[in-house]
């Protein structure tokens, strides 16, 4: 039970991490500008605080020093003054006491080792401390600071000379562990302020970031909802914003514009061009026709040809009317003739006219005896007729084409089923789209021109509906129409 829990423990946390990583855009502008501020300010910072340290370190060092030194040139004139009164050594014992204080200690020394006089008085210091300093026989000239043990102290050796007789060697230590102490407390608070600071000037910043980058954001929700049916109405303006993104949503505007323009040519040249092509394909579809109902002169081999003939300029005309049907939408010429049907007639009228032009077996699943919903009659023909073809195309003959009727609250939904090959899962989110095609490799013969499921598509949104699909490959696919009742 323990290793169970410790691995469930383990797992909980890997999925935090992954969902935090999930929000945490490691490569956004916004995170790159907050380190690289919060890095440079954390570098000032640091190294205005460590030049701080170092010159408080230099400025209580060379206060010491400096104790020292003065208490060094003192000595002689007070040893001086006082030798005119008492004797000599009575007043170099005199003033030695009158320098010492509770964090020096001084002693002289003749070469011999032998001790003249020395402080008497002492409290920072300890008789083993004292005693270890005493013993050394070497100390500088000039006042360096030593650490001896655990405490800190300024070490100075020189002759001590008294109207030109030199009474011996002269010693000072000046104890500056208590000074030591505080100045490291002092550092170690001041790098934890330093510390706060910068946490707090990071936070500041990547607010300001943030609240910097709000313009770029606003931008990009923008540009997130403009279609190809609203880019000519559509503007980026932003009030409340630097000039660089201003002059960038200009930028996108002028973009915007060239693209509708060339978006609008397009539309204007298929649609001319469809129209154009439209009416001499039909009188030669009717020509066609027509010869070949008077086909007792007609070899079996012009037949056949004549057939292929009129069969390929059917199909053509039917892709003309596609593009002119796609090229009214878009334009917002397609016009719907929107009223209340009953989808039971609607649906029974389709597989009746799918029958006649196909050996399937079409099966009518209705939920209920009378549904109805604002729909264009013919359109929701053309629409349903489009799903049981493009069912037909992708699915074995054996096997059986299911619509379904139902109706759910304020909806009414047809479902047109097979069992076919199915669609794999990349291609579902882009079968919708003009002149997309599942397998590249078939032809009009076999998979259409690519153009039907966006006929459908734009004719089922024209009626304020809309149609979705789901497939599993090897189990067929689901083509489900939702309007409104």
């Amino acid at each position: 039970m323990l290793i169970l829990y410790s691995s469930l423990s383990v797992k909980s946390q890997v999925n935090k991490i992954r969902g935090l990583s999930r929000k945490i855009d490691l490569f956004s502008l916004r995170l790159r500008l907050t380190i690289g501020i919060g890095v440079v300010s954390a570098l000032g910072n640091g190294s205005i605080a460590i030049w701080m340290s170092w010159k408080m370190q230099q400025i209580l060092i060379n206060s010491q020093k400096n104790h020292v030194e003065q208490i060094a040139a003192r000595l002689p004139d007070d040893v001086k003054l006082y030798s005119e009164m008492i004797p000599l050594e009575t007043g170099l014992q005199k003033a030695i006491n009158n320098l010492t204080n509770t964090n020096s200690f001084l002693w002289v020394q003749k070469p011999n080792r032998q001790i003249l006089a020395q402080s008497t008085k002492w409290h920072s210091l300890s008789d083993s401390t004292v005693a270890e300093l005493m013993s050394k026989s070497e100390m500088p000239i000039k006042p360096e600071v030593y650490k001896i043990g655990q405490r800190y102290f300024v070490l100075y050796g020189g002759s001590l000379q008294v109207e030109g007789k030199v009474l011996g060697k002269l010693f000072i230590v000046q104890d500056m562990t208590h000074e030591q102490t505080m100045f490291l407390a002092m550092v170690q608070t001041l790098w934890i302020a330093s510390i706060l600071v910068i946490i707090v000037i990071t936070l500041v910043i990547a607010y300001y970031v943030k609240f910097s980058l709000q313009p770029l954001r606003q931008l990009n929700q923008m540009t997130e909802v403009i279609s190809a049916k609203d880019i000519a109405q559509a503007q980026l303006h932003l009030d409340h914003a630097p000039s660089e993104v201003k002059e960038l949503a200009q930028t996108f505007n002028m973009l915007l514009s060239r693209l509708s323009q060339s978006w609008e040519q397009e539309r204007q040249f298929v649609s001319n061009v469809s129209h154009e092509l439209r009416t001499p394909l039909t009188i030669v579809h009717g020509y066609l026709q027509s010869v070949l109902r008077r086909q007792n002169n007609l070899t079996e081999t012009q037949k056949e040809a004549l057939e292929t003939a009129a069969s390929e300029a059917e199909h053509t005309i039917s892709l003309l009317k596609n593009l002119l049907d796609l090229a009214r939408a878009d334009s917002g010429y397609l016009h719907f003739q929107i009223e209340s049907c009953v989808l039971n007639d609607l649906v029974a009228e389709v597989v009746g006219m799918a029958k006649n032009y196909s050996e399937r077996t079409i099966q009518v699943e209705v939920q209920a005896s009378c549904i109805r919903a604002k729909v264009d009659y013919n359109r929701l023909k053309q629409v349903l007729l489009n799903l049981i073809d493009n069912a037909i195309k992708y699915s074995e003959p054996n096997t059986p084409i299911i619509l379904k009727l139902n109706q759910q609250q304020n909806q009414a939904t047809i479902q047109v089923c097979d069992r076919g090959y199915g669609i794999p899962l990349q291609h579902q989110s882009r079968i919708f789209e003009r002149f997309y095609r599942v397998d590249e490799a078939r032809n009009h013969t076999t998979g259409g021109s690519g153009l039907g499921l966006s006929i459908v598509k734009t004719l089922v949104e024209g009626m304020g509906g809309s149609v979705t699909v789901h497939s599993k490959l090897g189990e067929g696919s689901v083509f489900t129409v939702t309007l409104p009742i």
